[in-house]
């Protein structure tokens, strides 16, 4: 996937069907390897979605290759913090850069003041983890959720990640 072939750009309520699909597609696997069908990227309803897409502090990113969504990412700003989630791509083009560009994208449209951008996945989800390391967040903690253990990574924001971004 080149650069040229992705449009980055702001969800809106119009694409909230097809954000539901893509993130229900995305968020099958994780499930099977929690063994947790109950996981709230799956339960979510559209009107859920749909209120989320409009709520004060959330930002959600969306990839686009032609017509089609391929990639998201969801960001919830508080204070000087940004938490990030609900990070999907296609299965079909999972590795192939639309996760590392939907990451980079968020750093320049965060608000000013923002000082620190936190993610959270599965504990054993070491893909995931993996490609957040690489990109410098670094583990903090693990908490307990239930049956699932989420591993909490973070970011400290210099200006430097912004004007590279």
């Amino acid at each position: 996937m080149t650069q040229a072939d992705l449009d980055i750009r702001t969800v809106s309520l119009d694409d909230a069907g097809e954000l539901l699909t893509l993130r229900r597609a995305a968020f099958v696997t994780e499930a099977q390897q929690y063994g947790d069908p109950h996981i709230p990227p799956l339960t979510q309803t559209l009107d859920e979605l749909r209120a989320d897409l409009t709520a004060d502090g959330v930002i959600t990113l969306g990839a686009w290759s032609g017509h089609r969504l391929i990639g998201s990412i969801r960001v919830v700003t508080e204070g000087t913090k940004a938490t990030l989630g609900r990070f999907a791509v296609a299965p079909d083009l999972q590795g192939k850069g639309v996760g590392t560009r939907l990451l980079m994208a968020i750093l320049p449209i965060l608000p000013d003041g923002i000082e620190e951008v936190w993610v959270f996945t599965g504990r054993d989800s070491l893909h995931n983890i993996s490609l957040y390391e690489k990109h410098g967040y670094e583990h903090q903690h693990d908490k307990l959720a239930g049956d699932l253990t989420y591993a909490y990574l973070r970011k400290i924001l210099g200006d430097d990640e912004r004007a590279d971004a």
